[in-house]
């Protein structure tokens, strides 16, 4: 016997989550499924994240808050730092314990009326006249199927719901980073800040980050673009850049991971089924980050669902208004931060150096990725002429 919800959720990552408490918000029947045997587990991101983009969505718990940042360093491939602290953040501001947070964010579904089922796997989607009409799922190794006016499908970057749907979700190698990182204890790493690296030598089109943690530990990490890897590097990178920098590191934890840094992605949303966070390609291109957006994205489209079966009219048309709402909240700022990593990416690092060495001395008003391009414009007003139509 097959079950119906009003919208069904795939991946309770911070974009599923928050899709379905604001779809129950409105009143809608969610059902939330995770494949994994514990949602937040394991963590797939450096967990840093600015503070004003968790209190959009959730009141702060110290429990889940593992740091909190008073600015952050760029380090150039010459060694030249840029540091900025006590600014305004519009980046990074605490970093998380994603394990819990995770967690916290699929409990305050739960506490809207969301159900909940982990280790449930979806396996392929119901259809009916071309429109996605429910999930098909898998759990402990038993099968079946649960109707649904609207899924949303929160998936990752490897998202297959997307494809089942018929929407093209592939990246080319140049458009994704592939990441490696180390959960490391050294009481020489600074707490109060997050610290990049830049560099062809470190990490080729992206670069390596060092976010404290507490208690004397921190995320290490390194992404580079796709395109200029192979299976090991990464980690080969990684595990160079923790010998020069921390050589008194333990290192208590390993992962790897992706993370889509192509153009805003269109046309996500079909008859019947909506994708969010990474599945739809919405962190920014430049920085990697993605919890933010994919929360913020997740509001609107759990909303936008519940109305659309409020409604009942669950077409492609009528879903389309997230994507619409979202474009007009982060298109502009996503299409800038992809322009400029496509430009970056092709900087030497002579280039960067020359960049880094022009902003010492500028005093910053906030921590922000717009702030530091116009102050490159203002101290390269030539070099940067590239820039120009982004500010």
């Amino acid at each position: 016997m097959s079950e119906s919800y009003d919208v069904v959720v795939v991946g309770a990552g911070p974009a599923g989550s928050i899709a379905a408490r604001a779809a129950a918000r409105e009143g809608a029947r969610v059902l939330l499924i995770e494949k994994r045997q514990t949602i937040g587990d394991p963590v797939r991101c450096a967990e840093g994240i600015a503070k004003e983009a968790v209190h959009r969505h959730i009141d702060p718990d110290p429990r889940w808050i593992a740091a909190e940042v008073e600015g952050f360093r760029i380090v150039s491939p010459d060694g030249t730092p840029l540091e900025m602290r006590g600014v305004s953040s519009g980046e990074v501001g605490y970093v998380l314990e994603r394990k819990l947070f995770d967690r916290a964010l699929a409990s305050d579904a739960v506490q809207h009326g969301v159900d909940v089922r982990v280790k449930t796997r979806a396996v392929g989607l119901l259809r009916s006249d071309g429109a996605v009409r429910g999930v098909v799922m898998e759990h402990l190794g038993e099968r079946h199927e649960v109707e649904a006016g609207v899924v949303i499908g929160a998936d990752g970057i490897e998202s297959k719901v997307g494809r089942w749907a018929g929407i093209d979700t592939r990246l080319a190698l140049k458009d994704i980073d592939v990441c490696a990182q180390m959960l490391v204890h050294d009481p020489s790493i600074d707490q109060s800040i997050c610290q990049f690296y830049l560099g062809n030598e470190v990490a080729p089109g992206g670069y390596a980050w060092i976010f404290p943690k507490g208690n004397e530990c921190a995320n290490v990490g390194l992404g580079m673009l796709g395109s200029r890897s192979n299976g090991g590097l990464p980690m080969q990178r990684l595990r160079r850049f923790v010998s020069e920098r921390l050589p008194k590191a333990n290192i208590l934890e390993v992962m790897v991971g992706g993370v889509p840094v192509s153009e805003p992605m269109h046309g996500i949303v079909a008859d019947g089924l909506m994708l969010v966070g990474d599945a739809a390609h919405q962190s920014s291109a430049l920085t990697g980050g993605g919890i933010a957006n994919a929360m913020d994205a997740g509001a609107i489209a759990g909303r936008v669902a519940a109305a659309a079966i409020a409604d009942e009219d669950t077409s492609r048309e009528r879903l389309s208004e997230y994507e619409r709402e979202w474009f007009e909240l982060k298109g502009k700022s996503l299409k800038r931060d992809w322009v400029v990593k496509e430009r970056l990416v092709k900087l030497t690092d002579e280039q960067l150096n020359g960049f880094m060495h022009s902003l010492q001395g500028v005093e910053f008003r906030e921590m922000h990725v717009h702030e530091i391009l116009v102050h490159l414009l203002k101290r390269n007003p030539k070099l940067l002429w590239w820039l120009k139509d982004l500010l």
